[in-house]
């Protein structure tokens, strides 16, 4: 291929990646071994809050009641959406059977978690989407307990946009706290609850890291790193939106990549042209993780045609993929590596990420290449089963007392062995 970049990023998202795992083990280990009382003591000196931890119902209500309605009617919206196309997700999994020989049949079922940990960001933003993407998805999966866990703010506690958000989605119990000693408690069952099976939602590097440490002991959605965005544009693209999109996405944080690939360069020295005023125009504090972005992990890939372009964006395997070009059905069958892909100028990233009903919990860092993002699939563990009659059994068995011998595995053979004596005690079998 004869990519040209018309920008170049000078990091990546490792470049200075600080190495925290020594830092969470230390306090997972404490936490673990010293329960509720270690983990109050992280969450004083890092959240700084002393009230409840798990909230009252009374607690409940006071937040709820302190949403307008107008923000309700959003939430509400966004988790109608959400939790509907959820629902048709879940209707892909089927519980099937099939008799492989007359007598001997197999089959699948799908059985959600029994508990799930939802972590919910705080801090500079409130997540309010995470709290529906992330509730909703595993109580229309039909997880038994829901807990939803999220940073307090100092004075005031958990968001209450959160709350509302939580409480309508379907959390069982709604947890003040955040970071390391979040996830830890509800990995442990601390506070009087039951232990996760599976924790899933975004969070910073330290939430992260201790997913990636408490993984198989407990499921997680996926290892998440800073959220990254690609645009493919052709000459049909608006240099304004794109560029426009582009910003969108680069607030998330100073790592956070967005690169542009196109086969036309007036298209893409337009949209160089473009970002840093609309950057300029942002508040401060999502402009300064805007510059950082666009100045130290932003490209601009000029390509020789669309197939090249193609091959640009499955090779990056980008968390969020937009399509601003022609012909969109090609690009739908062609493209095989995204997290979530957006069709059209009509859509963009910020509609998956806050209303639409698509889930923004979605692979970073290239890891789109073998997994897809959160769904009602994560919750639900695809398991099989066998039955058999009594003649149903035997060809299996002798195929099995076979291949065990050839493998060596004599305890293996003996179990086939010892069915077919006592089904068949009147006949011969080749079991060698």
């Amino acid at each position: 291929m004869t990519r040209t970049y018309l920008k170049k990023s000078t990091k990546t998202a490792s470049t200075d990646a600080t190495d925290v795992r020594e830092t969470v083990q230390g306090i997972l280990n404490e936490i673990e071994a010293g329960g509720d009382e270690a983990a109050l003591r992280y969450a004083a000196k890092f959240d700084q809050y002393e009230g409840n931890i798990i909230l009252t119902d009374e607690e409940i209500e006071a937040a709820c009641a302190a949403v307008p309605q107008a923000l309700k009617d959003d939430i509400a919206f966004a988790h109608d959406n959400v939790k509907r196309f959820a629902e048709v997700q879940k209707q892909t999994i089927s519980d099937v059977e099939l008799e492989v020989v007359p007598g001997f049949t197999l089959g699948q079922k799908s059985i959600p978690c029994n508990s799930v940990g939802c972590y919910i960001p705080g801090g500079r933003y409130s997540h309010v989407a995470s709290a529906i993407m992330t509730v909703t998805t595993a109580k229309v999966a039909g997880c038994g307990h829901i807990v939803a866990c999220s940073p307090p703010q100092k004075e005031g506690g958990v968001t209450p946009a959160i709350v509302y958000a939580a409480k309508l989605c379907g959390a069982d119990k709604i947890m003040a706290m955040g970071g390391v000693q979040g996830v830890a408690s509800m990995v442990f069952g601390l506070f009087d609850l039951p232990a996760a099976d599976i924790i899933v939602g975004p969070g910073n590097q330290f939430v992260a890291e201790a997913k990636r440490i408490l993984y198989g002991r407990v499921g997680i959605d996926m290892i998440a790193g800073p959220t990254d965005s690609l645009i493919l544009a052709d000459e049909t693209a608006d240099p304004m939106v794109v560029a426009a999109d582009l910003v969108g996405q680069a607030e998330h944080g100073y790592n956070s990549p967005v690169w542009l690939v196109t086969d036309n360069q007036p298209l893409a020295e337009k949209v160089i042209e473009l970002v840093p005023g609309l950057i300029a125009d942002l508040p401060e504090v999502n402009r300064v993780n805007a510059e950082a972005a666009w100045r130290d992990y932003a490209e601009v890939i000029l390509c020789d045609d669309r197939e090249e372009m193609a091959q640009t964006s499955d090779e990056y395997a980008p968390e969020h993929l937009t399509v601003q070009a022609d012909d969109i059905p090609w690009w739908k069958d062609r493209l095989t590596c995204y997290g979530s892909v957006f069709l059209g100028e009509e859509t963009t990233v910020a509609f998956g990420d806050k209303a639409s009903g698509t889930n923004h919990v979605l692979p970073t860092n290239r890891s789109a290449k073998y997994t897809g993002g959160l769904s009602v699939h994560k919750y639900m563990k695809i398991v099989t089963f066998q039955q058999a009659t009594r003649e149903g059994c035997k060809p299996v068995a002798e195929a099995t007392a076979r291949i065990s011998r050839l493998e060596g595995m004599e305890g293996h053979a003996r179990t086939a062995d010892i069915r077919l004596a006592k089904y068949f005690p009147d006949e011969e079998f080749q079991l060698k």
